[in-house]
């Protein structure tokens, strides 16, 4: 199966233009999903490994993976607002791509500070139209290493959780702790670090699978 190049554009955002790389599917479209990156203050851009391997995989199995890069990345301008403009950002991202492929499922697959923006994405849509899959992988939760400090969000009852045991940029029993309240499930890959190292391939069957599950109930 061949891949197409993918694409860039820019669309108009909260605090200026946004930039989106977007992978076509070989076939007809199932749907779309964004997929987000990691911490921009650690160097995290839609290259990283991660969101750039869930765009291939997700495109090939017949959506439209969209990468937006967040406020001062690439194309992308504003500065970085704590995660709180940027889903502001993902909103506009949503509502366009919404515009755009009228009908089709979209989805949400959220990485690192990415989870935690499209955490914040997910519910601002819960209360609108609400994405038709959520994944979020590796989502830090309160103080992490860094000194940096993630809110909680009340993510919607779907929504597939994917961490790694030996997390040490997004501590596994923080976000535990904050699901045990709720009894959120959490799949947890033994023996990986938060990049999912040696089982990448594996959490991304997981996603394929929960994506498919918005051609079967679209909104959860």
């Amino acid at each position: 199966m061949s891949l197409s190049r993918p694409q860039q554009s820019l669309i108009p955002g909260p605090a200026g233009q946004i930039q989106l790389t977007v992978n076509a599917p070989p076939g007809e479209a199932l749907g779309v999903v964004m997929i987000s990156h990691p911490q921009p203050l650690l160097g995290g851009s839609p290259r990283h490994i991660v969101p750039h391997s869930t765009a291939r995989r997700v495109s090939g199995a017949g959506w439209i993976a969209v990468r937006p890069s967040f406020r001062g990345v690439d194309g992308s301008e504003g500065t970085y607002a704590d995660g709180v403009g940027e889903a502001e950002d993902a909103l506009a991202v949503a509502a366009h791509l919404r515009a755009l492929y009228p009908g089709l499922p979209l989805a949400l697959v959220g990485f690192s500070f990415g989870a935690h923006v499209y955490a914040r994405l997910a519910c601002r849509l819960e209360a609108e139209v609400p994405a038709d899959a959520v994944v979020l992988m590796g989502l830090p939760v309160g103080l992490v290493p860094g000194g940096r400090h993630y809110e909680a969000m009340p993510i919607p009852r779907r929504t597939l959780l994917l961490h790694g045991q030996d997390d040490a940029m997004a501590p596994l029993p923080s976000l535990l702790d904050w699901g045990r309240g709720a009894h959120h499930p959490v799949v947890v890959f033994p023996g990986t670090d938060h990049f999912f190292k040696g089982c990448l391939d594996q959490a991304l069957d997981l996603v394929v699978a929960h994506l498919r599950t918005a051609l079967t109930a679209p909104g959860g």
